[in-house]
């Protein structure tokens, strides 16, 4: 679909209308990747402009390819100890994923990322710093540790990326992104992707940014269409009805409150016959990465999760997300249900209510525009746990992105006819405003 601007009718944006160079355009063909989302149609060309980005972007959206992309086209080749490019991530499983994301990239120009996180040793971090790493993937302690010894020097680094800043703020890993941000160059890109852009993320956008452009993706549109279900269920009945959800097709997350819970519901699944394995801050490095990678090849099933363990599940293709334990609110309750519908994908996400929880599942779905009231399935009291499927899905509503700089956009998005995303632009910017691959004009101002 496209929408007018001043008499023009806009296809929806390639990857060679945002200026990506052939060469990267290729590599993602290879992967199947034809057409940018949204986060990724709205942010390219400003990062290759050179812009300073502020993106609201929740898990799920393809925000990664949004920086990555814009880097492997222009990055400068790194000295030893010295990397040009930085991406903060908060999680050691997140900053893995990005740098596996990066490195494909990366080697159409001879470049590499590394990541460098806490629970393993030193020894090779520090091996690829003085062999040179374009790109550092970091987790903040890590990464501040490493610059207290000398092992790297962010002196010369062209571009920062802090992922998932709202995330960052929740673990109490803001003063440490500050004074990491304080030790690069004054004159660096900085680009920030949070699934919220107030509090104390606005903070770092307005210390570390320059005038950034902002770009605003809906839910909906980034994670695909989910479908969510809030079953009643009583507590005795909570481990079997969960073990038949997850007997369907596909690999399913379950998310509990606690690294005890989730030892103990990954145990009963596995008792009856699922393939099941836990991941929680308890598990060490090398187990959690094992986990994953048995999930991602299909050797686990389903993974069973605390919250802080979910923030780096970044898998797709999960067919659904089963609150196991409710979160405690709207926040928690979309960021786990950002494990399926990813990336264009749908999923179901389905929320097991027992009695003593009907009041906060009460609010959950008021939380849920569109959402139809009521609890799916049996009567609370009733110990079989089972669900009655009658009842319909209940959809987070179709959403876009909106480009805000000095004037505003409206991005939207609809499935054609085979399944295949389009969007369409509507822009109402100062001066002049680019069609297709054209040009944007650009503000001036210091570092506030």
């Amino acid at each position: 679909m496209s929408t007018a601007l001043a008499g023009v009718d806009l296809p929806a944006p390639s990857f060679a209308d945002l200026g990506l160079p052939d060469r990267l355009i290729g590599v993602l063909l290879q992967r199947g990747i034809r057409q940018p989302l949204p986060i990724q149609a709205a942010a390219i060309a400003d990062v290759l402009d050179g812009a300073d980005v502020a993106g609201n972007a929740p898990t799920g959206s393809g925000k990664t390819l949004a920086f990555a992309l814009p880097i492997a086209a222009t990055l400068a080749r790194s000295a030893p100890k010295r990397p040009r490019g930085l991406v903060l991530a908060p999680t050691r499983e997140l900053a893995g994923q990005i740098a596996s994301e990066l490195n494909p990239l990366l080697a159409v120009r001879s470049l590499r990322a590394y990541p460098f996180y806490g629970g393993v040793g030193f020894a090779g971090q520090r091996r690829a710093l003085q062999k040179g790493v374009d790109v550092a993937v970091a987790c903040p302690g890590r990464l501040e540790d490493l610059m207290g010894s000398g092992d790297i020097d962010l002196s010369e680094v062209d571009v920062v990326v802090v992922d998932e800043a709202d995330r960052m703020a929740d673990m109490g890993f803001l003063p440490a992104v500050r004074r990491i941000l304080d030790a690069t160059p004054s004159g660096r890109q900085t680009l920030l992707f949070s699934a919220t852009l107030d509090g104390d993320v606005d903070v770092l956008v307005r210390r570390y940014q320059r005038h950034p452009v902002r770009h605003e993706v809906a839910p909906q549109e980034e994670v695909g269409r989910a479908s969510h279900h809030f079953q009643a269920v009583a507590s005795a009945g909570r481990a079997a009805l969960c073990a038949e959800l997850v007997s369907a097709p596909g690999p399913s997350v379950v998310f509990v409150r606690t690294k005890h819970g989730a030892d103990r519901v990954a145990r009963r699944l596995r008792d009856d016959g699922v393939a099941a394995a836990p991941i929680h801050g308890d598990r060490t490095q090398g187990q959690r990465e094992r986990t994953l990678a048995d999930f991602r090849a299909g050797k686990v099933r389903v993974l069973v999760a605390t919250d802080v363990a979910a923030r780096g599940i970044h898998v797709d293709n999960v067919a659904r997300v089963i609150h196991y334990d409710l979160p405690a609110d709207m926040k928690d309750y979309l960021h786990r249900s950002g494990r399926t519908a990813r990336a264009g994908a749908d999923g179901v996400v389905i929320a097991l209510v027992t009695p003593e929880k009907r009041a906060l599942a009460d609010s959950l779905q008021r939380g849920l525009r569109d959402a139809k009231p009521g609890i799916e399935g049996v009567p609370p009291g009733n110990a079989s746990g089972r669900a009655n499927a009658q009842s319909g899905p209940q959809e987070l509503p179709a959403g876009g992105a909106r480009r805000r700089p000095h004037g505003r956009s409206q991005w939207s998005g609809a499935r054609g006819a085979q399944g295949r995303r389009k969007f369409s632009v509507r822009t109402r910017v100062p001066g002049r405003a680019r069609v297709g691959a054209g040009t944007r004009k650009k503000t001036s101002g210091g570092r506030s």
